[in-house]
């Protein structure tokens, strides 16, 4: 069912877009065994963000933290077509710092395909 509803959306970002998508899930979904109502986000009308409900103790603080702020600049540089100086713009972060992150929470730049 996850995998129609994949389907069924439309990628205005093309693979990149669905690319984050799938790594938010990753990142976010406890087990990772993504079902449908884990992509209750994908159906949200645009400029709305809906409320998600993820247990708030599934993992250790650091792990957690790290996890939401891989999501957090993954959804910016998706917005943002993966241009890091605007994404650090927004985020409100110098380039150099958001380089800086992005390196030491694993996301590194030739993997992620990052600009």
């Amino acid at each position: 069912e996850a995998v129609a509803i994949l389907r069924r959306c439309r990628w205005p970002g093309n693979v990149r877009e669905l690319r984050n998508v799938i790594e938010r899930l990753i990142i976010m979904v406890p087990g990772h065994v993504i079902d449908a109502p884990d992509l209750s986000f994908l159906a949200a009308p645009a400029g709305v963000t809906p409320e998600v409900s993820i247990p708030m103790v599934v993992q250790p603080l650091f792990d957690a933290r790290d996890a939401w702020e891989r999501s957090y600049i993954l959804d910016a540089l998706s917005t943002y077509g993966g241009n890091i100086s605007k994404t650090a713009g927004f985020i409100g972060m110098e380039r150099s710092a958001l380089h800086r992150k992005l390196k030491l929470l694993g996301m590194g730049e030739r993997e992620d395909g990052l600009e």
